[in-house]
């Protein structure tokens, strides 16, 4: 039995709960309606109840509303997505979103939207993992966790270093040990039947695997091609947080990062991993929630 995920019955009403705009609100801003417009057919919703005396709305005619509201195109997709994610929040199964990517490309807020529309309340990243083991392990005995990603190379012996490329091998060498811990986390959660996101640079495709039993697991890397666009979102970082990271030495490294980038993108596609161009946070969002649906319909159907 997993653990329930924290999300509302799609509000339709009842003889004793009457419909709620407000709830239907929420439920339309988990399928990706924007706030105004979720509240806008909401409100339809309501008047068309009272204009027919109706205490429960009906899936059917609330995709005839939809349509009125949104359009065609976009209410259709809407009113589909309500209707799969009705489905989704009965699956008995603890689902796993590992959302991978380089440094600055967004992953902790697009995982943190995809954990609140899927009713996800365990988010980690792969960082607090390694800053974890950064306690247990000193510089010493396991040097790689206690650079940057992209400054990991430091940690290779100078004779390695003329041998191989020490940013590539660097972040590979963190990402290894990282990885372990991942892997027990992800091992803990399956234990007590838990739902969780993780996102992180260490979550490389073909190095953490990806066939775990006794649950749904989704994996995608989130990715900027634009340059400029990358560097703005480290600039957004640095504004949302008050400074506490160093803006300067992500926008000096920054070649290095994308060079990650570029090598991360690369597993995904060799291993047939979703990349989600993340140039637009909502259409990111979407793109990672449509992952996590197609794959609940596809284990439905398996299941069937």
């Amino acid at each position: 039995m997993s653990e329930r995920r924290h999300t509302d019955p799609l509000p339709l009403g009842t003889d004793e709960h009457p419909y709620s705009k407000g709830l239907m609100s929420r439920a339309l801003m988990r399928s990706g309606v924007p706030v105004d417009r979720a509240y806008e057919l909401a409100r339809r919703i309501e008047q068309d109840l009272a204009a027919r005396g109706e205490r429960t709305a009906d899936m059917d005619r609330i995709q005839e509303l939809a349509a009125d509201v949104l359009g065609e195109g976009d209410g259709g997709l809407a009113v589909g997505r309500l209707r799969r994610l009705q489905e989704l929040d009965k699956l008995d199964l603890p689902i796993i979103v590992l959302i991978g990517g380089a440094t600055g490309t967004g992953k902790s807020t697009v995982a943190a939207e995809v954990a609140y529309r899927l009713g996800i309340t365990r988010v980690t990243s792969t960082d607090f993992v390694r800053q974890t083991m950064r306690a247990f392990f000193t510089p010493d005995f396991l040097p790689a966790i206690h650079y940057s990603s992209f400054d990991a190379g430091r940690a290779l012996p100078s004779a390695q270093e003329e041998e191989v490329d020490p940013l590539l091998h660097g972040f590979l060498e963190q990402t290894r040990h990282v990885l372990i811990g991942v892997q027990a986390a992800i091992e803990r959660s399956l234990e007590e039947g838990w739902s969780m996101i993780l996102e992180g640079v260490h979550l490389v495709p073909g190095l953490l695997p990806r066939a775990v039993e006794g649950a749904l697991v989704v994996e995608c890397v989130v990715s900027i091609e634009n340059e400029e666009a990358h560097a703005n979102h480290f600039w957004i970082r640095d504004a949302a947080s008050e400074g506490v990271r160093p803006l300067d030495k992500y926008l000096e490294r920054l070649g290095d990062i994308r060079y990650i980038q570029d090598y991360i993108v690369e597993r995904a596609q060799l291993e047939g991993v979703p990349v989600v161009q993340n140039s637009e946070r909502e259409k990111a969002v979407g793109a990672v929630m449509e992952l996590v649906l197609a794959a609940a319909d596809r284990f439905q159907k398996v299941s069937a």
